[in-house]
């Protein structure tokens, strides 16, 4: 029967005394922090990226394979089911478990670059994009390329045989890998690198060799086999076992190694990848094929193949409509009145600008033959070829995204013959009209026959749900008809293993089945997945959103956030922490008010304390969640009424407070660091941690007071952030340093000849960032009247541009103004009168690109640096301002790197002095990256930023703008 998930039940099931059983079996020979059965934890990674949910009884964080063997042999001994959890982007239900969950993506991250980038050695919890940026330098990257590649990890990859935009066949796991390392449930280890690895594998396990051999008979000595299996697999296909290793290879440890690829976690372990690697081709053009139809664009492919484009990525019209109203694509698809159309987004690639030029040439007679609805244009302007690239990569998370409130977003993955694609098409869209499935989206890799296509269900709708079946049943004998594949690229998983017999046949399935039984015998490893009889499972364990408010109603669970988010390795994560208000509201719902006390409870240190709200969950997610505007919401309905009055005091006589704690911070200096870090301490227990920052003795002495000035010649208004007066600033040592990024910017103003002035009434204005990231909303607007209505006289109504010099205030500037003029247009329902303030036309600009563009080409670096390691902001990267960044570090040094592993410190104004330990997990990729080699100086460009890193890394980081003021006197 079908089934929803209720999770408040599936918390109870029987899996949470076999994680008893398995750390009694595991004490001592793992690290208990390495184990979790909290509810809050269970919860946050049952959600993955599928419509699937179920509840895992624990969660296990292996380190090493060695782990990974001990596990198994508890396991294997207590018969407790196991499954694998990396990334958590899968879409087909392989990655979730009512079993023991072991997270891979925490301890396996390791990246080894080999022959000069030729080959790479990496771990499954790296992301595809943390491998390409290793290799990017050596001009290489990875065959595989899914649209995921921000933050799925190789683990999935490898056990998906992922390929993506334009890998195809030729350029997946399957055909690009040089070597793995695996685990078997046995805990035999292997490295198929080893030159004896096939004896090794006869020696430690001789059953499953003479076994392979065995089927390896079976099926070669079988022509209907051998034609199923090399006419299934010409195609894009991750349906079932790669059984094409019985055809591709003699040697069992070879067959072994490429049934792993793609088995789904079901086979085994893989705790190292060697991949093969692709060259980067420099020259590229995009451009936009847009015709009258789906039929007339599918049909084209078979032409564009034999023009030698690299990738043909379909739309149809529903998807042309989707990405237009995100506002952010290209003008070719922006200037499309959509009725009927469909478009093929193709590329040329190639070593130089000649062979694109040449391959273009060849293609505009095939142009000219297509009855086309527009002109084809192509380009290799970065700026454009990307808006094309993002309106195809984000169109899932897009559309799902828009899905009415509480339905699930079902992405499908299919692949047909490429002539057979146009036909596919047109009977698939008959399917959606049958079914009563409006807005369904096409769209994929129509290259290799390969289409996606989406459906919005409400699982529980019983009527829907029948429907959904009904419809998979009539899908399924469409795709099978036209001798395709039910899955291309996404894998099996529990969506598609009941099909698996259908679609290969008693024989083959038979085989696969044996494959199973022969290496996992006790079928411990994730059960229920890829070999599945029941054909009811397709529609059991269904996750079902409650709706609960619009930042979480609007989050499709696709994880693309979580590589960015500085507390991941420690706490949740910005998906985590959106699941688990859903999963309030289910405890809620249910009545179950113990759970929801215990949630809430473990969700103010999980999900809000532990959140820095620095936003670069915004960059990665398709949906556009800034995570941090949800829990900054959340402290402002919890927070504390004294500590908010408190707070509205402190905005109300900042110009006292602010050179009080700058006083503060140089008495703690004359006295012995114990004595303030003592009293912290203690105050830190009798009031709350997340009240009373931590004193420690890396913290600098304080800055000097801001003061005025007038200057009628003004071409700026310079805004010296109060966090620069706060703490002063640092040399190289680490040494009081009198010329802090204030003092230096104005130096530097001055050498260049551009006159400032400073706004009168300095000393009490702040960028409005402490207030709103607490959730004070009180002090936060007495901020903000405040800065706005002074900058407003100091800027002559708009006219000057703003300069601030700490980066986090800049965009805590740009915040002010949007939230007040909102604010003032809300309250009046009316646009502002002519006599009225518009703060909308004051610019901010941060201290660092107007060094970069107004003053470097005004100097002379006369005193230049032999290294210089970056330190990137996250606000840096909202402003979009790290290439000026990089532009004056280059100027300062030959030597100027910014870390591969460079993410937000998690400081956040005062948070890594509240939870140091969230600073010490958000930074120690970077940490340990930058500590492997010395550099001549450390820099950053906001001073709480520069705080964190030093205390992570034990150098000291200065402003750049420090350094350029020392290298130009």
């Amino acid at each position: 029967m079908p089934t929803v998930t209720h999770t408040p039940d599936a918390l109870k099931n029987g899996v949470q005394e076999d994680f008893i059983k398995l750390t009694s079996a595991l004490q001592g020979a793992m690290d208990e922090k390495n184990f979790s059965g909290r509810e809050i934890d269970r919860l946050a990674i049952a959600h993955d990226a599928s419509h699937y949910l179920l509840v895992p009884g624990g969660i296990v964080r292996p380190e090493n394979a060695q782990d990974i063997g001990k596990i198994f042999a508890a396991a294997r001994e207590h018969q407790i089911p196991l499954a694998f959890r990396s990334g958590g982007t899968s879409l087909s239900g392989q990655s979730s478990s009512d079993g023991i969950l072991l997270d891979t993506r925490k301890h396996f991250k390791k990246i080894e670059v080999l022959d000069s980038g030729r080959r790479v050695r990496v771990e499954p919890g790296a992301t595809v994009m943390m491998v390409n940026n290793h290799l990017a330098p050596y001009g290489y990257k990875l065959g595989p390329d899914p649209a995921s590649w921000s933050a799925c990890t190789i683990g999935g990859v490898v056990a998906n045989n992922s390929s993506g935009m334009s890998s195809g066949t030729e350029f997946n796991t399957y055909n690009t890998l040089d070597s793995m390392v695996f685990v078997l449930p046995s805990g035999t280890v292997i490295d198929t690198a080893d030159h004896d690895a096939d004896a090794q594998l006869r020696e430690q396990e001789p059953e499953i060799h003479e076994g392979l051999i065995r089927l390896r008979k079976r099926v070669v000595e079988n022509p209907a086999s051998v034609d199923k299996i090399r006419q299934q697999f010409s195609m894009k296909n991750t349906m079932g076992y790669g059984i094409n290793a019985f055809l591709d290879f003699e040697k069992p440890v070879d067959i072994l190694e490429h049934l792993l690829i793609g088995s789904e976690g079901t086979l085994g372990f893989i705790a190292s990848a060697t991949y093969r690697t692709l060259p980067i081709l420099p020259a590229v053009t995009t451009g936009l094929l847009v015709f009258k139809n789906l039929i007339d664009a599918s049909e084209s492919i078979p032409d564009l193949i034999a023009h030698d484009t690299a990738t043909a990525e379909l739309l149809d019209a529903t998807s042309i409509r989707v990405a237009q109203r995100t506002g952010l694509v290209a003008d070719a698809l922006a200037q499309i009145n959509v009725e009927n159309h469909a478009a093929v987004l193709v590329e040329f690639q190639g070593q130089t600008q000649g062979e694109i030029d040449e391959l273009s040439h060849r293609a505009e007679p095939l142009w000219k033959s297509l009855d086309l609805a527009s002109p084809v244009t192509m380009s290799s302007n970065p700026a454009e070829r990307n808006k094309l690239w993002a309106a195809r990569r984000g169109l899932y998370t897009t559309v799902a995204g828009n899905r009415p409130s509480g339905t699930n977003a079902l992405l499908e993955d299919v692949v047909v013959p490429v002539q057979q694609l146009g036909e596919t098409c047109r009977n698939l869209s008959e399917l959606f009209d049958q079914h009563g499935y409006r807005d369904s989206v096409i769209f994929g890799h129509a290259k290799d026959g390969n289409i996606h296509f989406m459906l919005n269900e409400q699982f529980n709708d019983a009527a829907q749900l029948s429907r959904y079946q009904a419809f998979t049943e009539d899908m399924v004998e469409l795709i099978l008809g036209n001798a395709g594949s039910l899955k291309a690229e996404h894998g099996t998983g529990r969506i598609m293993a009941p099909f698996v017999r259908q679609q290969y046949g008693d024989e083959l399935y038979e085989i696969m089945v044996a494959i199973k039984r022969l290496i996992d015998p006790t079928g411990m490893l994730n059960p229920g997945v890829l070999i599945n009889e029941d054909k009811q499972s397709l529609v059991q364990n269904l996750k079902v959103a409650e709706e609960v408010e619009d930042t979480v109603d609007r989050c499709v669970e696709c994880g693309y956030c979580e590589p960015a988010c500085p507390s991941k390795d420690l706490t949740l994560t910005p998906r985590q922490r959106i699941v688990i208000r859903r999963e309030m509201k289910n405890a809620e719902a249910a009545g179950d008010t113990e759970l929801l006390n215990r949630l809430q409870h473990d969700y103010r240190y999980s999900g809000i304390e532990t959140c820095a709200v620095d936003g670069m969950c915004l960059t990665r997610c398709p949906v556009h969640i800034n995570t941090g505007d949800l829990i900054r919401d959340l402290r402002a309905k919890n927070q504390n009424p004294v500590a908010a009055q408190g707070w509205k005091v402190a905005a109300q006589g900042w110009g006292a407070l602010a050179p009080a704690a700058s006083q503060a911070l140089n008495l703690a200096h004359l006295v012995p660091s114990l004595l303030p870090r003592t009293a912290t301490q203690i105050a830190r227990k009798v009031l709350d941690e997340d009240t009373v920052p931590q004193y420690n003795a890396q913290l600098p002495a304080g800055g000097r007071r801001r003061k005025p000035r007038a200057n009628p010649l003004a071409e700026i208004v310079f805004f010296p952030a109060c966090v620069n007066a706060m703490f002063g600033g640092v040399d190289h040592r680490g040494k009081a340093d009198e010329t802090n990024a204030s003092q230096a910017f104005e130096l530097l103003c001055e050498r260049a000849g551009i006159e400032f002035n400073i706004p009168t009434g300095i000393e009490a204005m702040c960028c409005g960032t402490p207030w709103k990231s607490k959730g004070f909303t009180s002090g936060y607007q007495v901020m903000s009247d405040r800065v706005l209505q002074n900058l407003w006289l100091a800027t002559r109504g708009g006219r000057l541009p703003v300069v601030c010099d700490a980066t986090s205030c800049t965009e805590g500037l740009e915040t002010m103004k949007a939230k007040v003029r909102a604010a003032a247009e809300y309250q009046t329902g009316r646009s502002l009168d002519a006599d009225e303030p518009d703060f909308s036309r004051i610019e901010f600009i941060d201290a660092v690109a107007f060094t970069a563009e107004q003053i470097l080409p005004r100097l002379e670096v006369k005193h230049k640096l032999d290294s210089l390691v970056l330190h990137p902001t996250c606000s840096m990267t909202h402003l979009g301002i790290q290439p000026q960044f990089e532009m004056i570090a280059q100027a300062l040094s030959e030597d100027a790197v910014v870390p591969l592993n460079w993410g937000c410190c998690a400081y956040a104004g005062d948070r890594g002095m509240l939870h140091p330990e969230l600073t010490a997990s958000a930074t120690r990729a970077e940490t340990a990256e930058v500590n492997a080699r010395e550099y001549a100086a450390y820099a950053s460009s906001n001073r709480t930023c520069e705080q964190g890193m030093t205390e992570a890394t034990g150098h000291t980081y200065q402003n750049i703008l420090q350094l350029l003021e020392r290298a130009t006197r």
